[in-house]
């Protein structure tokens, strides 16, 4: 998962980038970049690291121009490396900067399409590489010394004919302006919108509302599946439908853990979605154990707070914080590498012993991943003394792997992945486990748009709405994303470039 923004302004927006990218880092912390255009000259800077930690003012003092774009990163296909942070750029046609959040399906045949008929050369693994050359390649072939939005919009068309996948970018082409477009399913977000100023509208793209909230920005509308989005560098807008929509089917991830609560998600509350999936969860623990024996409800800091909170004043049970957080340890789910993530958890966490000692405490999170957090933390609420704990889980069993831009691991690093929830509550050490029926969840984000009917749920129930997902792809893909493999990329990365080679010339 990514976080992207594209501007156009009257003045220098490297410093609205950088405000906004430190908006959007909790959708990734592994890197962030920001590249400007300056009468056509380019200017960048991109690193590994936190927005505030990759930006110094010599760096800021560089990011001159009207337009630009900005990205930041956790690293769902590929290696974590400077090499790998985004904006990536190719010079010709006119120079083309890409940001990219999600997943291409299809990565390998149109890596090897790109070297073999193309005449593109891919230096990276990343997915994101290969959507920026497919898009270079279908804006070569317009032929025009200047790019009209008919022309951006016909190159657009040809992506989406290539490329599967759920996936959302922004694109500035060097001196014309800004693009951003979302895969035809609409599973990764993308919204616009403007604001008024003394020398006219000013637009910007980004992957959530609270990224445009954060400038003064309104928003326009979410880009529609299947559809670009043109900005100039006189800030006149084009919008265009590229391709034949397929069912509108948002990642309902996004609502349970991704997003932060402030932002809309299709002109969804991500904050009333928590909200009722906390309802939603305690009219199931209610029919279940209607004679609870809970007395006091904790979530787990932060997603969960939300939920946690409408949980206990459904059931009427007291609500309390007992976890402090350390605000300078990032979000475990998004650390690359196991050892990385079960090393943080004590250091993201502390107790207050007050609120667990003998005490029968339910502990709410938004979802549970690998399941070694949870432990963890059920462990700590024992130590605190609580004489119960009881887990409770916003969202259902996580039981297959993410193919549209969420890093899930392995099926087999999952551990509901061909459990029961009895095995799976054994294994964390709860008392007692209950999971939100998937049912209830996409009911609890539906509700804020009775437009969308369906959600890209393919984490709970295996169900991919691209038509390209087999076991062959899926095994390919936790051989690529187990913490096994990757540790193994960072020790062997040379052989990458002879496998592709062994691929480009294999027929396919």
């Amino acid at each position: 998962m990514c976080g992207l923004v594209g501007v156009v302004t009257s003045d220098d927006v490297g410093v609205c980038l950088y405000d906004t990218l430190t908006v959007l880092q909790h959708r990734g912390q592994d890197a962030a970049g920001i590249m400007t255009s300056d009468n056509g000259k380019l200017n960048l800077r991109k690193d590994n690291g936190l927005v505030k930690d990759v930006f110094r003012t010599r760096h800021m003092r560089r990011l001159t121009g009207q337009m630009g774009i900005g990205h930041v990163r956790y690293p769902t296909a590929g290696s974590s490396s400077p090499a790998l942070a985004q904006p990536f750029y190719v010079n010709s046609p006119y120079g083309l900067a890409l940001a990219h959040n999600g997943n291409l399906t299809n990565t390998s045949e149109l890596s090897r399409d790109l070297f073999k008929e193309d005449l593109r050369h891919i230096n990276t693994d990343s997915d994101s590489e290969v959507l920026l050359n497919v898009l270079a390649h279908e804006l070569q072939k317009q032929e025009k010394i200047e790019p009209s939005p008919e022309a951006i919009f016909t190159a657009v068309s040809g992506v989406f004919e290539r490329c599967r996948g759920g996936f959302a970018a922004v694109v500035m082409i060097t001196g014309y302006g800004i693009m951003g477009f979302r895969d035809k399913h609409g599973i990764r977000p993308l919204v616009f919108g403007s604001r008024q100023t003394e020398r006219g509208k000013e637009y910007m793209i980004a992957s959530e509302s609270v990224a445009l909230d954060s400038q003064g920005f309104t928003v326009e509308r979410d880009v529609a599946p299947g559809e670009a989005v043109y900005i100039d560098v006189n800030n006149n807008l084009f919008t265009k439908v590229c391709t034949e929509p397929g069912t509108h089917t948002p990642c309902i991830f996004e609502h349970v853990y991704f997003a932060r609560p402030d932002s809309l998600m299709d002109s969804i509350s991500v904050y009333k979605a928590r909200l009722r999936m906390g309802e939603k969860l305690a009219d199931k623990l209610q029919r279940l154990r209607p004679e609870n024996d809970i007395d006091v409800v904790i979530p787990i800091p932060d997603t969960s707070r939300t939920s946690a909170l409408e949980l206990a004043n459904r059931l009427g049970i007291k609500f309390r914080e007992g976890f402090v957080k350390n605000r300078y340890i990032g979000r475990t789910f998004i650390m690359p590498g196991q050892s990385q993530r079960k090393k943080s958890v004590r250091q993201k966490l502390n107790a207050i012993e007050l609120e667990f000692k003998g005490k029968n405490v339910l502990l709410v999170d938004d979802s549970i991943v690998r399941g070694t957090t949870c432990k963890q933390i059920i462990q700590m609420a024992r130590d605190a003394g609580a004489k119960k704990v009881y887990f409770a889980s916003a969202a259902p069993a996580i039981r297959y792997p993410n193919v549209y831009g969420i890093d899930m691991p392995a099926a087999s690093e999952l551990i509901a992945a061909g459990k029961t929830d009895k095995e799976i509550e054994e294994l964390i050490g709860a008392d007692w486990l209950i999971y939100q029926d998937l049912d209830d969840l996409v009911a609890a984000a539906a509700e804020g748009n009775p437009d969308i009917s369906q959600y890209e749920c393919s984490v709970f129930n295996g169900e991919y709405v691209t038509s390209d997902v087999d076991e062959v792809y899926l095994k390919r893909l936790e051989n690529m994303r187990s913490d096994a493999a990757k540790n193994g990329k960072k020790k062997g990365g040379q052989a990458r470039q002879q496998n592709l080679v062994a691929d480009l010339n294999t027929d396919v």
